[in-house]
């Protein structure tokens, strides 16, 4: 994956090129078994979009399945497709992951059956082999599997317990960098692909909120209840700061910086 100089990286790096600190690299850590050389420390070392990135399982594939355990190194001859392919991959992993979400809700006939057909072909994907990987249309595809989602929410927001006055500012894609939204009932609002980047959430009721691709870096959320927000993953949860009284869904790991949650 590349990254770039920034308040997540300290360094540029292009995409193909193994991480400095990767074990077995040219860089600074030279142990042979591929681990990071600074994972307890990559805050401290300015790698901080490390600790939030998650790649929903992709990359396992990639290397056990889609290329059935052979090693890059091993190999060389398939390093440039398997870079190439992971990011497909990712993407595919990732709409699973929100399919599957959508799939345990209660949800009408017809748009289960939607639901179950994408799901489906999205498995499909995820055993094909690179040459088909690589042709694959992912923005098509995810077109197709945003309309599945985006119905799924709108049904279930509809059913939820909303405010009477929703706040005007909370709507899809809307410009929320560093806004104070402290005790804001956003209990149903669609905030898909919101910036809420730097937002003050504290105390904010959450729950039926839809988050699809919602940017939540440095959010604070303390004492926020994201319990039943929509389509909230670990990343987003991961870029938040939130402390023990912050409520997520129980399918999410809870920071270690957060604390430990309080019984009530």
């Amino acid at each position: 994956m590349p990254f770039a100089r920034s308040a997540d990286f300290p360094v540029d790096k292009p995409a193909g090129m193994p991480c400095g600190h990767l074990g077995g690299s040219s860089g600074k850590h030279e142990g042979g078994d591929h681990s990071c050389g600074i994972h307890a420390s990559l805050l401290a070392e300015g790698y901080r979009g490390c600790t939030v990135f998650e790649c929903f399982g992709a990359g396992q594939q990639v290397s056990q399945v889609t290329f059935r355990g052979r090693s890059w190194r091993a190999a060389p001859d398939t390093a440039a497709a398997m870079f190439a392919v992971f990011p497909v991959m990712h993407a595919v992993h990732e709409m699973l992951r929100h399919v599957e979400e959508a799939l345990g809700w209660d949800l009408p006939a017809p748009l289960r059956t939607s639901a179950v057909a994408v799901r489906d072909e999205l498995v499909g994907h995820t055993g094909s082999g690179p040459d088909l990987l690589m042709a694959l249309e992912v923005g098509e595809l995810r077109s197709r599997v945003g309309a599945v989602l985006g119905t799924a929410s709108e049904l279930v927001r509809a059913a939820a317990d909303r405010p009477a006055r929703p706040d005007r500012r909370l709507r899809r894609s809307a410009d929320l960098v560093g806004a104070d939204l402290r005790d804001i009932d956003a209990r149903g609002a669609d905030l898909r692909g919101a910036l809420l980047i730097a937002a003050d959430l504290r105390g904010a009721d959450m729950r039926q909120a839809d988050l699809l691709g919602a940017d939540l870096r440095d959010v604070d959320v303390r004492g926020a209840d994201l319990t039943t927000a929509l389509y909230l993953t670990q990343p987003q949860v991961n870029a938040a700061r939130g402390d023990a009284s912050s409520g997520i869904p129980a399918s999410l790991v809870r920071p270690q910086s957060w604390g430990e949650r309080r019984s009530r």
